[in-house]
C-alpha cells in the first residue's frame, strides 16, 4: 500500500466528518478501505509465516505450518 492511497483514505475520512461524501466518494472510500485491510492481512500473514512457537512439551511449531482446525478436534 503506497502513501498516496493512505493519504486519500485519510482525506476522504476528514471530508466525511466535515461536510459529508458524495455517493461516488463513499464507494471510493469503501474500496480503498477494503484494499487497506487486505494489505494489513497480507503483511500479518507474512510476519506470522516467520514466527515459531515453543510448545509446553518443548516442541517447536512454525506458524506457517500451523493448522488451527487440527486443535479443535
Amino acid at each position: 500500500m503506497d502513501q498516496k492511497t493512505i493519504d486519500r483514505i485519510n482525506e476522504l475520512y476528514h471530508k466525511s466528518q466535515k461536510e459529508g461524501l458524495t455517493e461516488e466518494e463513499r464507494i471510493e472510500q469503501a474500496n480503498l478501505r477494503a484494499e487497506y485491510i487486505q494489505a494489513i492481512r497480507r503483511n500479518m500473514r507474512s510476519t506470522l509465516n516467520n514466527v515459531s512457537v515453543i510448545n509446553p512439551d518443548g516442541s517447536i511449531t512454525d506458524l506457517k505450518k500451523y493448522d488451527p482446525e487440527a486443535d479443535k478436534g
